[in-house]
């Protein structure tokens, strides 16, 4: 578990890789015995980036991640990675963009199911007039999210401190 503006979040690995966060409370979120022992090892690059982000030096993130769910439910989450950081689409859009325009209300389930919130920017999707509809960790958090990333002054992270030895 891991302390972050949005509240406390639930990391989860499957083979070393992140394949899973969730908010808490979060719907669709599974049992919490699911989750194994808590173990911070496979996390620590997860933990820094978020840590980058939440300061506003990340805009996107670079992670080994597997996602289970269905096809359709793994091309939805891969094309949210592709909304770029402070802008949003509609479900509408979404759809077209992954080019099942037809299937809007199917987009707007899988972006529900998203396992990997904040990362998978899930948050970045709103309705078609603009208005925040649905978001598993709570509309207050995704609002929360969409304007700290409209409003944030992206800047690099810190070199890392240099060691001299002698």
């Amino acid at each position: 578990m891991v302390d972050s503006p949005v509240g406390t979040l639930t990391l989860v690995a499957a083979d070393g890789m992140l394949s899973g966060l969730y908010m808490d409370p979060q719907r669709h979120r599974p049992p919490r015995e699911t989750f194994g022992a808590p173990d911070p090892t496979p996390f620590t690059e997860v933990i820094r980036q978020l840590n980058e982000y939440f300061a506003a030096q990340r805009t996107d993130f670079d992670l080994p991640m597997t996602f289970g769910g269905t096809p359709f439910q793994r091309t939805v989450w891969t094309a949210l990675r592709e909304i770029p950081y402070g802008e949003t689409l509609s479900y509408g859009q979404l759809a077209q963009r992954i080019g099942r325009p037809g299937a809007v209300r199917a987009v707007g389930l899988a972006n529900g199911r998203n396992p990997i919130g904040i990362i998978v920017p899930c948050h970045r999707v709103v309705g078609a007039t603009g208005d925040l509809t649905g978001y598993g960790g709570g509309l207050e958090r995704k609002q929360h999210l969409l304007d700290f990333e409209r409003h944030a002054t992206v800047r690099p992270p810190s070199p890392p401190e240099k060691r001299y030895d002698g």
